[in-house]
């Protein structure tokens, strides 16, 4: 059989048509573009513990984890994490129908949620539960609800329960985007100006301080899906004694309002400066297949040393996380800013812009 003449690029998009197989085709074997490589150093999977740590829980029959389906990308975009601070470890399946439906995670959902006044597709606002507790406020009689903006890395930590007035500030000062996305040019200026951040409002919130501490947040939400609810109290308790152990000031308390010198890391339980952590459960996140469900936020003051952490104000998104993983995790990405790529399901950097693999 003679060989097949090649085809022009109209013959070629013929073939396609007609039906050619892929083998036959001369442009088949052209090479892909290889993808470029993450912004961040990677290990491809965990180092093995060199000490001992939990058994992983068995989970209830009819709920399987999924160890083996595509993870990577999977978390959905945001601008900003509200964690707002409750001081409990579970929640109802939807956060916002808490004491029914006064708190502050409701307030902020009818704000930012689906046809919220401040709506905007371009720019999440993601808004969750947390097991930190709240600070006590000046008058302890007024209640008050604290909450950490990442990737802001702000804690605010009075937002009086008695008025509005501490959430819009919340929003208009703090979550509101300080530049609209090129799809909104054809808004009038009116609404425009609505969806804009105004710096004025900072001001009506008292004590708000930038977080130095490392902060590890994983999903324990057993009122929405049982399986991250019985493996992160196990995951709390491994990333306490392994970050002891690495020399880190494990802190469990309220905030205590007032400034801090940068924090850094020493590593290896050495010197007497301590870098100070905090482990807390959040509410749903998404992916409870994938549990354990493991945020890490590294604070942008944070450093390694007299140099400048890796990682420094970034959030690193790890599922499938076991009691096996957690020396490794905080080996590799809190004190040396590697990310564990096999663990990886995505994360945001200090300019909001996702991290993909």
């Amino acid at each position: 059989m003679p060989p097949r003449p090649a085809l022009s690029s109209l013959g070629r998009h013929c073939a396609v048509r007609i039906g050619i197989p892929i083998r036959d085709r001369p442009f088949a074997t052209r090479a892909r573009r290889p993808p470029p490589p993450p912004p961040f150093a990677t290990v491809e999977t965990c180092p093995e513990p060199t000490c001992g740590c939990a058994a992983m829980p068995a989970m209830p029959d009819g709920l399987p984890l999924d160890r083996e389906g595509p993870m990577k990308g999977a978390i959905a975009g945001y601008a900003e994490q509200v964690l707002v601070c409750t001081g409990k470890h579970d929640w109802p399946s939807r956060i916002e129908e808490e004491s029914s439906g006064d708190n502050l995670a409701a307030d902020l959902k009818e704000l930012f949620g689906r046809g919220g006044e401040y709506s905007d597709p371009f720019h999440n606002v993601s808004v969750l539960n947390s097991s930190f507790p709240s600070s006590i406020p000046p008058r302890p009689e007024v209640q008050s609800t604290s909450a950490y903006l990442v990737p802001s890395f702000k804690y605010v930590p009075f937002l009086p329960r008695v008025s509005f007035d501490s959430v819009q500030a919340l929003a208009k000062g703090f979550l509101l985007p300080t530049k609209l996305h090129a799809a909104h040019d054809g808004l009038s200026p009116i609404h425009r100006d609505r969806l804009t951040r105004k710096d004025a409002y900072q001001g009506l919130l008292l004590g708000v301080q930038d977080v130095r501490d490392v902060l590890v947040l994983i999903c324990g939400h057993a009122g929405r899906d049982a399986r991250c609810g019985i493996v992160a109290p196990v995951l709390q308790a491994e990333f306490e004694e392994k970050l002891r152990a690495e020399g880190f000031d494990v802190l469990r308390g309220a905030v205590q309002v007032g400034g801090r010198d940068a924090p850094r890391i020493q590593g290896g339980g050495g010197g007497e400066e301590k870098t100070p952590a905090r482990v807390g459960m959040i509410s749903h996140v998404g992916g409870h297949k994938f549990a354990g469900n493991v945020i890490i936020y590294l604070p942008p003051a944070l450093r390694m040393g007299d140099k400048e952490h890796p990682l420094a104000g970034h959030g690193i998104w790890y599922g499938r996380v076991e009691p096996k993983h957690v020396e490794g995790i905080v080996k590799e990405t809190i004190l040396k800013g590697v990310v564990v790529a096999d663990m990886f399901r995505g994360g945001i950097d200090p300019e909001r812009k996702m991290l993909r693999m």
